[in-house]
């Protein structure tokens, strides 16, 4: 054999060997993306621990939702942040994360519920060590600002629960807490939701992320984004400007989010302001304007976000959505 075709034949080989590594990686990657960790469901006689990681909690508001855990035959721990008034803050982020770290790390705290949203989780988020929440992982729960704890959850493979907090508990639905509670101790969760004019059709199977839409939008870019490719993406927001919706939709857009997902799910746009010369389109009109030259399975007004309906939702988790004219359903895989 020529000298010149045995180093064409190493060449080639050295190149096959190369791509069947890119192909391995890639094989990994998305193996890797799809085993979501889920941390233990819970069982009657475990502790959940109570604490606030943004807006501060000085009202005398958590016995209802004490009360409520103790049905559950579950036993509660209120957090050193309850009760601290630093301006708008449960304290400063030292004391929130000090605080959340601490049950963090006590393997007898199978779940941390944040009793409020607001602002300010952000802050504190870098302060924190998962080395232990790791060893054990736990349940982390509740919605709005607390999607900065869910997106970051999820970049490191863990699901967790987006859901009711201790101070909505009074006004939720029925439905609402119930579902937590089947979220929580690992019951099947599906739900049936009636028609909308503006749903496109379609069925889709992903892995459910998001949260609340300005949160999403301001970890773009940061170690906490998600990662969009293939998944079910859940959006829900409150008392932001008709314009500013549109503004993160198209960041979302540009970030090439929107075209890598399977599905979208939107729940409350609540209480949305506009300006005084209008916007011209409401919340979710902007949302369709936006993602509607993609080929993708669309549900409108599910009832999750700032609603008293605030159906719980775990994130990370594999969900089916489908869509047609009788409705839709979003039903998660065990």
């Amino acid at each position: 054999m020529k000298k010149e075709n045995i180093r064409y034949l190493k060449k080639l080989s050295i190149r096959c060997k190369f791509v069947f590594l890119i192909f391995a990686l890639q094989s990994f990657t998305c193996q890797s993306q799809q085993n979501m960790i889920t941390p233990p469901y819970l069982q009657k006689g475990d502790t959940v621990a109570l604490l606030a990681t943004a807006r501060k909690n000085i009202d005398d508001n958590l016995k209802p939702t004490i009360d409520l855990l103790h049905s559950w035959g579950l036993e509660a721990v209120v957090g050193s942040t309850i009760g601290l008034d630093f301006n708008q803050l449960a304290g400063t982020d030292e004391q929130r994360a000090a605080d959340f770290q601490k049950q963090l790390d006590n393997p007898n705290i199978k779940a941390i519920w944040c009793v409020r949203g607001g602002y300010g989780t952000v802050r504190m988020l870098d302060l924190l060590d998962f080395t232990k929440f790791k060893q054990h992982p736990k349940w982390i729960i509740g919605f709005s600002d607390v999607t900065v704890l869910h997106n970051h959850l999820n970049t490191m493979g863990y699901k967790s629960i987006h859901g009711v907090m201790p101070v909505t508990i009074p006004r939720a639905t029925p439905a609402a807490i119930s579902s937590m509670k089947a979220s929580l101790f690992g019951e099947p969760l599906s739900y049936s939701v009636g028609p909308d004019r503006m749903n496109r059709f379609g069925k889709a199977t992903g892995e459910l992320v998001g949260g609340n839409l300005s949160i999403l939008y301001s970890l773009l870019g940061s170690p906490s984004a998600i990662d969009c490719k293939d998944k079910i993406l859940f959006i829900e927001d409150l008392d932001e400007y008709l314009y500013h919706i549109d503004r993160m939709m198209m960041n979302l857009r540009r970030n090439g989010c929107i075209e890598s997902l399977k599905g979208i799910v939107i729940g409350g746009m609540t209480k949305m302001k506009d300006n005084e010369v209008p916007w011209g389109k409401n919340a979710v009109e902007i949302i369709d304007d936006v993602t509607k030259k993609y080929n993708i399975p669309v549900i409108f007004n599910f009832p999750a976000g700032h609603i008293q309906d605030n159906r719980a939702l775990i994130m990370g988790n594999t969900v089916t959505i489908d869509v047609n004219a009788s409705g839709s359903t979003l039903s998660f895989k065990k």
